[in-house]
């Protein structure tokens, strides 16, 4: 193991304490940290049903909060660590936010923007690309959701049985 994905490691670690913060607000379980000059600058976890908004990613907000820290809407020397690979919504705010690398966990092969359906990051047409580092605790990342999309099966099941569901949804 080189020392980089070591350090990717790391600060993968905080992505995936985010998400278990989603995890407990009932929220699809993602996490987002922004990392400059070895320190985190910007957390975030998804609350879409939290917040009623669709653009409430854990992205959004991690990005959102780094620039706050920084005073500017250039995340230079930066690095994006999210448990899932983005969506087109969080890879088009990835670019025009201008980190230089993004790092993931999870792929995600219905909505990744990233790689998997596109890779809006590293569109040569685009003003920015980003260096991509794919897969960094994929399976802790990968597990996580599947988890979370398992107990909602469970509940969905459970409730067209006439049973209570122990979710919202």
């Amino acid at each position: 193991m080189n020392m980089m994905q070591t350090e990717d490691e790391k600060w993968m670690r905080h992505a995936l304490a985010e998400a278990q913060l989603a995890l407990k607000k009932n929220e699809v379980p993602i996490g987002a940290v922004v990392v400059y000059e070895d320190k985190i600058i910007g957390r975030g976890h998804n609350q879409v049903e939290s917040l009623k908004d669709p653009t409430a990613h854990a992205e959004i907000i991690a990005i959102g909060a780094a620039c706050n820290f920084l005073n500017s809407w250039r995340l230079s020397g930066c690095s994006i660590y999210v448990t899932v690979e983005p969506c087109s919504m969080c890879a088009g705010a990835i670019v025009l936010s201008r980190p230089e690398r993004l790092i993931f966990g999870a792929k995600d092969p219905k909505t990744g923007a990233c790689g998997s359906l596109y890779n809006i990051v590293q569109d040569i047409r685009l003003n920015h690309q980003v260096e991509v580092t794919p897969y960094i605790l994929e399976q802790e990342c990968t597990q996580i959701l599947e988890s979370f999309f398992e107990k909602i099966r469970q509940g969905t099941a459970e409730s067209k049985n006439g049973k209570k569901s122990g979710t919202d949804y």
